[in-house]
C-alpha cells in the first residue's frame, strides 16, 4: 500500500490574500452551468445547534472531469463574535477525485463562502439587471451585503447606493467601507426598507431576516433583485406578493429553492423557475426586456465551493499567477465598523 502525502493546510489570512470574488466569476459560471446540465451532485444539509444564534451548513460537491471533490462545513455563531472573532467560521476539505485521499484543508473563516456567493451575485447582475442600472439598494449590513454591492459595481454602471440595516451604526459602517473602496460612489444610509427599494434599478437582500422585508407594491418596472440572505427554511426576505409580482424567478437550484428560504413559503411549480446555470449556459434567456421584473434567489451550492477550492489551491500552490492587489473581503468591513 502506498502512503498518501499529508494534506496541505492553509489558514484564513493566506486564503483571503490569495483569492477574491473577481477570481471566481468564470469558474463559478462554469460550475453552475454544469450543475444545471445535470452533471455531478451537490447535496446540502443545514442544522441549527444554537437556534437563531448559530447554524451549520454542510455542502459537498463533485463534477465529472474534476481532479477533486469537496466537503464544506460553514458555521455562523453569534457567540463567536461576542468573544472577539468573526461570526462565520468553517473549513473546506478537498479530496482527490481519483483516490479519495484528503489533499487539503482550507480553514477559510467563511471567506470562500462569502466570495463564491458574491461571484454568483455578480453573474446574476450580468445577465438579469438592466445594462443602464445606476441606482442600487441593499438590505443588510454584513460582509455579504458589502461584497454583493462591490460585485454589482463591476457589472453595471452603478453611481448611487442606498443602505438599510436594523442597526443604524452598522449601516453607517457599511457606507464608510464602500466609500473607502470606491471613493466616487454616492452611498446613503436610509431609515427603512421601503426607502431602499422604491426607485432603484437593482436590489440586493443580504439579511438573516425570518420575516419578509420586501413587498410587491415597492417593485418598479425593470427592477432586478438578487436575494442571498434567506438560505434555510427558517428565513425569508421577499414577501409572497413580491414573488408573485416578479415576471421571472431565477434560482441556483430548483430542488433547493423550493425547500430553503423565500420560495419555500410559496411553493412555486418547478417548471415556473429558471436556473441561473441555464441562463449562463445560454439554454435559457437572460433579461428579455427593459420592463421585466426579475428575481434571482440564491441559496448557495457546493459546486460553487468546489470551483472556489480549485482556484484557491492553484493560487496557494503556485500553479496560478498571484494576485496583483489584495482582494475585497470581510476584513475591509470589520476595519471600518463602528464599535
Amino acid at each position: 500500500m502506498t502512503a498518501s502525502a499529508p494534506p496541505l493546510h492553509y489558514g484564513p489570512e493566506a486564503i483571503r490574500a490569495a483569492v477574491g470574488f473577481e477570481d471566481l466569476l468564470e469558474p463559478v459560471s462554469t460550475a453552475l452551468a454544469d450543475f444545471s446540465r445535470g452533471l455531478g451532485d451537490s447535496p446540502v444539509t443545514v442544522f441549527a445547534p444554537a437556534g437563531p444564534d448559530g447554524d451549520v451548513h454542510v455542502k459537498s460537491a463533485w463534477l465529472p472531469g474534476r481532479a477533486i471533490f469537496t466537503v464544506k462545513v460553514a458555521t455562523w455563531f453569534r457567540e463567536r463574535a461576542r468573544r472577539g472573532g468573526t461570526p462565520g467560521s468553517g473549513i473546506v476539505a478537498v479530496f482527490d477525485a481519483a483516490t479519495g485521499d484528503l489533499r487539503a484543508l482550507l480553514e477559510d473563516e467563511h471567506h470562500l463562502s462569502d466570495i463564491r456567493t458574491a461571484a454568483a451575485g455578480a453573474l446574476a447582475a450580468r445577465v438579469l439587471a438592466r445594462t443602464d442600472a445606476t441606482v442600487l439598494g441593499v438590505l443588510g449590513t454584513g460582509v455579504q451585503a458589502y461584497l454583493q454591492v462591490l460585485a454589482a459595481l463591476d457589472e453595471r454602471p452603478i453611481t448611487e447606493v442606498r443602505v438599510w440595516g436594523r442597526r443604524p451604526h452598522r449601516a453607517d459602517a457599511l457606507a464608510a467601507a464602500l466609500r473607502a473602496r470606491r471613493p466616487n460612489l454616492r452611498v446613503t444610509p436610509v431609515a427603512d426598507p421601503r426607502s431602499v427599494c422604491v426607485g432603484v434599478d437593482l436590489l440586493v437582500t443580504a439579511t438573516a431576516s425570518t420575516e419578509p422585508l420586501v413587498h410587491g407594491a415597492w417593485l418598479g418596472p425593470g427592477l432586478h433583485i438578487t436575494a442571498v440572505g434567506a438560505d434555510d427554511p427558517t428565513k425569508a426576505e421577499l414577501s409572497a406578493d413580491c414573488l408573485r409580482r416578479a415576471d421571472r424567478i431565477v434560482v441556483d437550484s430548483r430542488a433547493l429553492a423550493t425547500t430553503h428560504g423565500d420560495l419555500a413559503r410559496v411553493r412555486p411549480r418547478r417548471d415556473d423557475l429558471t436556473e441561473l446555470g441555464e441562463v449562463l449556459a445560454g439554454t435559457a434567456p437572460a433579461r428579455r426586456d427593459e420592463d421585466e421584473i426579475t428575481v434571482c434567489k440564491l441559496v448557495g451550492l457546493g459546486v460553487q465551493d468546489l470551483a472556489a477550492a480549485e482556484v484557491t489551491l492553484a493560487r496557494l500552490t503556485g500553479q496560478a499567477p498571484a494576485r496583483r492587489q489584495p482582494p475585497a473581503s470581510g476584513q475591509d468591513l470589520r476595519r471600518t465598523a463602528a464599535p
